[in-house]
């Protein structure tokens, strides 16, 4: 092999071997015995008074007590006693949030019917501006009642009330084991992936305030809802305890 031959080896070698290293943003991979609260907030309760039910008439009070961190993982337990249901939310409002990057969280998800968790996000100017037009992006939701299928959904004021921008994937296999759930956010779209594969992607081609809320920051939702508008009605009692399990949730900068 000549000595130009060689150098082009190096060279080529050289490139392969400098892949560029991600820039992560947040990395939670549930380490410790307890949430980190520095970085998550609790959202307890029903709702009450300001959004009984969370605004999707569900059934569930949230408490600290349903939410445990071990053995690397998050675990949100849905209970339920001789009248109540139980589960668990937490939230990184105010406390990280982002705008744009990729998002992606490796779960592990309960069967049973009402059961609703979900993996979402929520613009920073709910507060100020409300629901919808502050934005939601709904990376993962799972509804018990309907095996095998992922909801991947955009709620923003143009699709209020009609979650026209949406996507279902059936997945034959996706109550066994874990999977990676992420979405791809830049300022043209948002393409969401189950475990690497892409499934959807949302980049309408009118943008403004109505159709494209997501040119702010937003925060980070996980939870387990019982029932509601979406989950139930119906809830079947004998499945409890249940458990939606987090190993780790990542955003890094596209």
């Amino acid at each position: 092999m000549g000595y130009k031959s060689i150098v082009i080896l190096f060279i080529v070698a050289s490139l392969f071997s400098c892949k560029k290293e991600e820039e992560v943003l947040f990395f939670e991979d549930f380490s410790g015995n307890s949430l980190n609260t520095s970085t998550w907030n609790y959202e307890l309760g029903d709702g009450c008074p300001n959004l009984c039910g969370w605004g999707n008439n569900e059934r569930q009070v949230y408490t600290k007590e349903n939410i445990e961190v071990k053995d690397g993982s998050l675990i949100i337990t849905a209970t339920k006693d001789s009248t109540s249901y139980f589960s668990g939310r937490i939230t990184t409002k105010d406390k990280f949030e982002f705008q744009y990057g990729t998002i992606e969280a490796r779960m592990k998800l309960p069967e049973g019917s009402g059961l609703w968790p979900a993996f979402w996000m929520l613009g920073s100017n709910i507060d100020e501006v409300g629901w919808p037009k502050s934005g939601e992006i709904d990376i993962m939701e799972y509804v018990g009642k309907k095996p095998h299928e992922i909801h991947t959904t955009l709620h923003t004021q143009d699709s209020y009330g009609q979650s026209k921008n949406t996507k279902i994937s059936t997945i034959e296999t996706i109550e066994e084991g874990f999977h990676t759930y992420a979405a791809k956010w830049t300022k043209e779209s948002i393409t969401f992936y189950i475990d690497k594969n892409e499934v959807y992607v949302f980049n309408p081609r009118e943008k403004n305030e109505n159709t494209w809320p997501f040119d702010q920051p937003f925060y980070i939702l996980v939870n387990m809802a019982i029932g509601g508008n979406f989950g139930g009605p119906e809830v079947d009692d004998k499945i409890f305890p249940k458990k939606f399990e987090i190993d780790y949730i990542k955003v890094v900068k596209n």
